[in-house]
């Protein structure tokens, strides 16, 4: 067989354990935390939000850890603008995105923040191990400030309710949730090898750098549980709950993604990770920002404008493979 097949079938297994394996970390883990008491805003906040970014921050982890931290870099990256151009956009296209939490609102500013400052930090075309320290210490303090945030939010915000419904509710054994959790985790590693082997392979053959495998075909990837948390929230109703989910994502990708592969894997990187890639992180954050804000009452993401973002997505994808020909 083609290493080629074997390659793409390494990828597609890859991504399918990978999801299927986050999820099982995260209703163990919460099913844990749940037992001992833990309140379920601080599990929704804190498991439940970092188990929609485990694949990312797993890839990362592994990309890095074997020497690629362009693909890494590339991931965090390029989950970013997925989550904002694919994600939001397809969600906004089926259904417009009302946003009306204001814990929401600030958060907006934060991720704006981060969003910067990653960027600060990828301009000079070098992450450093001492960088990741301090990416990661940022983003610990990210999530308690989520859940002094979700302590001190007023009974009637709509994101603190659908966070709670979103807590697995099924009681079962510390015992079965200890073991739940190590698999999903024993999993989530050894799926993200198969998935970082696989596209490594790949961009051999298509001529891809590891920067572009990152920001495409793992990037993607890995942004599919977002996809399908955000169109079924949306569905839902729970329109806060799918933007929030975006946020923390992109949140997480710069703080958390980042700096596991800096603390792992510190090195030179790609300047187009610093400049042009950067820079439309930067501009799909300032575009979604623009629209989810307005001083008018109707605050939401049209679908218009949902288009405008696919729109951008598709333009980015085509900015990427023209260059590699």
């Amino acid at each position: 067989m083609s290493p080629l097949i074997v390659a793409i079938f390494f990828v597609v297994v890859g991504l399918v354990l990978l999801i299927w394996s986050a999820d099982r970390f995260v209703y163990g883990a919460s099913s844990i935390a749940r037992n001992s008491g833990i309140s379920p805003m601080v599990i929704g906040l804190t498991i439940v939000a970092m188990g929609s970014s485990a694949p990312e921050m797993l890839v990362s982890a592994t990309a890095a850890w074997q020497g690629k931290l362009d693909t890494s870099v590339g991931n965090a990256i390029g989950s970013n603008i997925t989550n904002i151009l694919l994600v939001i956009g397809a969600a906004a296209l089926l259904k417009p995105i009302a946003v009306s939490s204001l814990t929401l609102r600030r958060e907006f500013p934060l991720l704006l923040v981060c969003t910067l400052f990653g960027y600060y930090l990828l301009s000079d075309d070098l992450l450093t191990r001492t960088e990741g320290i301090i990416l990661l210490v940022a983003f610990f303090s990210f999530l308690a400030l989520l859940v002094y945030w979700g302590k001190h939010a007023t009974p009637d915000d709509p994101l603190i309710a659908e966070i709670n419904a979103e807590v697995p509710t099924v009681t079962i054994s510390t015992l079965k949730a200890i073991i739940w959790a190590a698999v999903g985790l024993v999993l989530l590693l050894a799926s993200s090898q198969l998935l970082v082997h696989g596209a490594v392979t790949i961009a051999r053959y298509a001529g891809l750098s590891d920067l572009v495998i990152g920001l495409t075909i793992i990037a993607i990837g890995t942004s599919l549980p977002e996809l399908a948390a955000s169109i079924i929230g949306i569905l839902k109703g729970e329109d806060d709950l799918a933007l929030g989910n975006i946020i923390g994502s992109n949140i997480f990708n710069i703080l958390a993604v980042l700096g596991l592969g800096a603390v792992i894997g510190p090195d030179v990187i790609d300047a187009n990770a610093g400049g042009r890639d950067s820079y439309v992180m930067i501009g799909a954050t300032i575009l979604m920002l623009v629209m989810s804000v307005r001083l008018t009452r109707m605050q939401r993401i049209n679908r218009v404008e949902g288009a405008i973002l696919l729109a951008g997505f598709i333009g980015y994808q085509y900015l990427l493979f023209s260059q590699v020909a």
